[in-house]
């Protein structure tokens, strides 16, 4: 009987220490004590996000740390409830993609003490705090000046310019971001530009879609369709696809480099994208927040700022011309 009981101990310290060779090594190096426990909270799903989400995951087992993701539907109630939770859980840290901006004083309250590292949708920066409460994204109206950068470039010869303009949600950052800079890169080239249509497709294809089908409609003619997602510029396309319209004579535009993106700049409907790296934003999230959960020292980090309160992806210019080195 106790040879049987000497066995099954040894076989069960043995399984211990398998365990702790391929998963727990991870768990040791980052906190030497404990797992670290994240809680994501996504404002609602899409193609980029996906990508976003996937990298902070592969982040997260590689770093040997917990990240548990709920999605908020686009639901400003369900995303300060998923807060709430995570703070009654106990979790570490909190990353969160803002259903509003405007709602952060509320999320921040929901999370309790919890340091939170917002991500994709920035609050203004009197809400930010170094440490505790911090931005990981892309300068959005990098993108936007990326944009007009390209039309003005297409464009060089003509002093009157006609754009529409398909944007994202009234309330996002990025749609704020990127359209300031379509606009003040465009209006500081000297040149007469006309805003012919405006409005918001909440970075649907579908919504795009019918908007574009509107403004053909109207029978006006456009130089360029610039668009705050490539979603959009998707939506933008099949409208124009199917009134037979000549892309290389309207400029379409987007940004993200998603893989239908990228597709439709090689079929040449598309001209011109920018890629923001998902894979790079989820990972940079992850890790600040491994680095906040552990007290541990965010200056060093690659792209943080002199502040402290951002840590920036730069995105990258994408068309016809270097569009295969971002196909996936």
């Amino acid at each position: 009987m106790k040879k049987r009981q000497w066995l099954k101990a040894l076989a069960v310290l043995g399984a211990f220490i398998l365990l702790l060779a391929t998963g727990g090594c991870g768990r040791q190096r980052v906190m030497g004590q404990k797992e670290i426990r994240i809680f994501l909270s996504l404002n609602e799903m899409d193609t980029f996000r996906q990508t976003l989400v996937d990298a902070a995951a592969a982040k997260a087992a590689e770093m040997g740390v917990y990240l548990h993701v709920e999605d908020a539907h686009g639901s400003i109630e369900e995303q300060v409830e998923q807060l709430k939770r995570a703070a009654a859980e106990e979790y570490d840290v909190i990353l969160c993609s803002a259903v509003s901006t405007d709602t952060a004083v509320q999320l921040k309250m929901s999370a309790e003490q919890i340091p939170i590292v917002f991500f994709n949708s920035c609050p203004d920066d009197k809400y930010l705090e170094a440490g505790k409460y911090v931005y990981v994204g892309s300068d959005e109206q990098v993108a936007g000046q990326f944009q007009a950068e390209y039309v003005l470039g297409q464009m060089s010869g003509q002093q009157e310019i006609n754009v529409v303009l398909i944007k994202g949600p009234r309330y996002h950052s990025a749609t704020t971001g990127r359209t300031s800079g379509v606009k003040n890169t465009l209006e500081a080239s000297g040149k007469k530009v006309n805003y012919i249509f405006e409005d918001s497709a909440n970075w649907d294809t579908e919504q795009a879609r019918e908007l574009f089908a509107l403004f053909l409609r109207t029978g006006n003619s456009a130089d360029c369709v610039i668009c705050n997602n490539d979603a959009m510029a998707l939506g933008v396309l099949e409208a124009g696809r199917a009134a037979g319209m000549d892309f290389s004579k309207v400029q379409v535009l987007g940004v993200d480099a998603t893989e239908d993106g990228c597709m439709a700049i090689e079929n040449g409907e598309m001209a011109f994208t920018v890629y923001q790296s998902g894979k790079g934003q989820g990972e940079a999230a992850v890790e600040m927040a491994v680095r906040l959960a552990g007290g541990g020292d965010t200056k060093d980090m690659e792209g943080i700022s002199e502040d402290g309160k951002y840590v920036w992806v730069e995105f990258e210019k994408v068309d016809g011309g270097n569009v295969s080195q971002y196909r996936h």
